[in-house]
């Protein structure tokens, strides 16, 4: 039984967030209603370079989109993963092999031989959480609906 606790650190989840630049995402889709969609826009629209790791795909959010990590042509500070678990093995090893500053599993992506493989490589893990509801509450942007309206915030001051 894997011990989630342990790959949902608030200090490395906080870590992780604020010092990702670029974000390779795993799975991302073209598909406009698919959550990882909707995640890579939201984080291109918060200033992070977002990548996108699909096949079956040639752009996405108007980037090109890369077969595997092994193709990125660019330093990785984050991978993100929106795959089936027993996927996420493989795409540990090519995140240890490009030397990905960590890798996030999104929620339901827990597979306890991958999150294995990336820390004895030296990449760390942040497992079963999503990054765009991680960044929002972290940086003060969650509203109760997951957007931010600029009317709700947890930061101190009130209104905006």
């Amino acid at each position: 039984m894997i011990d989630l606790e342990r790959y949902q650190d608030p200090l490395t989840i906080q870590r992780v967030i604020h010092s990702a630049r670029t974000i390779a995402i795993v799975g991302l889709s073209g598909n406009e209603l698919r959550a990882s969609h909707f995640v890579g826009y939201y984080l291109k629209r918060h200033g992070y370079r977002v990548i996108p790791v699909n096949p079956r795909e040639t752009e996405i959010l108007g980037e090109t989109s890369y077969p595997s990590l092994l193709d990125v042509p660019v330093p990785v500070d984050l991978v993100d993963v929106f795959r089936a678990p027993d996927a996420l093995p493989a795409i540990a090893r090519e995140a240890v092999e490009i030397r990905a500053g960590a890798l996030w599993c999104q929620y339901g992506v827990i597979n306890e031989e991958g999150a294995r493989i990336a820390e004895d490589g030296g990449v760390p893990v942040v497992m079963d959480r999503c990054l765009k509801v991680e960044h929002a509450r972290y940086l003060g942007r969650m509203h109760w609906l997951g957007f931010n309206t600029r009317r709700i915030t947890s930061m101190r001051g009130g209104l905006q």
